[in-house]
């Protein structure tokens, strides 16, 4: 390996950091837009169990669908950050909509389930199942 090699190698690592850490903070905005309330409030302030819970596993499962579209990604470094970019946007907007499809079978609201101050024990199912679609897109990607 030479020196431009590695720099090459740095440069490529960087690139796709910075696509995951972008496409992790689309992630948590969009979390953000789908719970009543501003999640910064209802984790770091109001101390939310509920919330936090269920942040916790989508921010888990957005990063299982960002690691699997850069895994994914052949070709070169231009054509593999559109494809991770792209494929971790398709995952999370999956995600999304199955928040609300699940919402609408499921009795209550998630929203506010998720923000009311007792725990409550559907937000495990919930996070479950998240982290079950998930894995169901990460294969798709990969």
């Amino acid at each position: 390996m030479t020196s431009s090699d590695l720099w090459n190698d740095v440069g490529a690592i960087a690139a796709y950091a910075g696509v995951g850490v972008g496409m992790m903070l689309v992630g948590y905005a969009l979390i953000d837009m789908l719970t009543p309330g501003k999640l910064h409030e209802l984790i770091w302030e109001q101390r939310n169990t509920n919330a936090c819970i269920l942040v916790s596993v989508n921010v888990v499962s957005v990063a299982a669908i960002i690691v699997a579209a850069i895994r994914s990604a052949h070709g070169d470094l231009t054509d593999g950050l559109i494809r991770t970019a792209v494929f971790s946007i398709l995952g999370m907007l999956i995600m999304a909509v199955f928040f609300v499809i699940l919402d609408i079978l499921t009795p209550g609201k998630l929203g506010a389930m998720m923000v009311a101050t007792e725990r409550h024990p559907a937000v495990w199912v919930t996070a479950a199942s998240h982290l079950a679609i998930a894995a169901v897109i990460t294969a798709a990607i990969t």
